[in-house]
């Protein structure tokens, strides 16, 4: 199955195609459109954040890039052998994931990181396609609850059932398996929620199941 990614008019969402207009008329320079997945479609691995940064991916145009959650996220990656290169904080920095994809619940940069629901039921038409289109997916990681949230709508699997739990391990049948982590976010390791090392366990965990 062919995956096609939101345009970058997409119309889907009124208030996020407002805010995307502001933001080409105050930050020219940057990405400004819903933002692409990076990594390959063929990966066995699917990471799921919220939403592009202002200042980050919706600035760079690649998930997590130049985003501080991306400062913790991508060294773990390459520290297990899923990344390659150095990462510059830029598109065009040469980094590259090794079967690893990451794309967001919500393409666009949503006003404060705050999507609403209906922007998120808007956005999950494109992440259960990106879900078909992965042949040897094995692994979903969802970055925070809301991440968890969409994925488990997007396979159809009911919240009850599998509640978020940082470092949980939801199977079922015919499913990938889904594992859910605190997101990577500034906020989350300033305060102490989430390190550097228990993150680094999340992507241990992954590395000893796809073995």
């Amino acid at each position: 199955m062919n995956f096609i990614p939101p345009q970058p008019n997409c119309t889907l969402c009124e208030r996020l195609c407002a805010f995307r207009e502001k933001n080409r008329t105050d930050f020219p320079t940057y990405h400004n459109a819903p933002v692409e997945s990076f990594g390959s479609l063929t990966a066995e691995i699917l990471v799921v954040g919220l939403a592009p940064g202002l200042h980050g991916a919706n600035q760079t145009g690649r998930p997590f890039t130049n985003d501080y959650a991306g400062d913790i996220l991508y060294p773990a990656l390459k520290q297990y052998g899923l990344a390659k290169g150095t990462y510059k904080k830029r598109k065009d920095d040469g980094f590259e994931l090794i079967n690893v994809r990451i794309t967001n619940a919500v393409r666009c940069v949503p006003p404060q990181n705050k999507p609403t629901p209906l922007e998120e039921k808007n956005c999950r038409s494109f992440l259960s396609a990106e879900i078909n289109a992965m042949p040897n997916l094995k692994v979903i990681l969802c970055l925070g609850a809301i991440s968890h949230k969409n994925v488990l709508h997007t396979l159809g699997i009911k919240q009850s059932l599998a509640k978020f739990t940082h470092g949980a391990v939801h199977q079922f049948e015919h499913l990938p398996l889904i594992i859910d982590s605190y997101h990577t976010s500034r906020y989350n390791i300033n305060t102490g929620v989430l390190s550097y090392q228990m993150f680094c366990n999340i992507i241990n965990k992954i590395t000893e199941i796809i073995k």
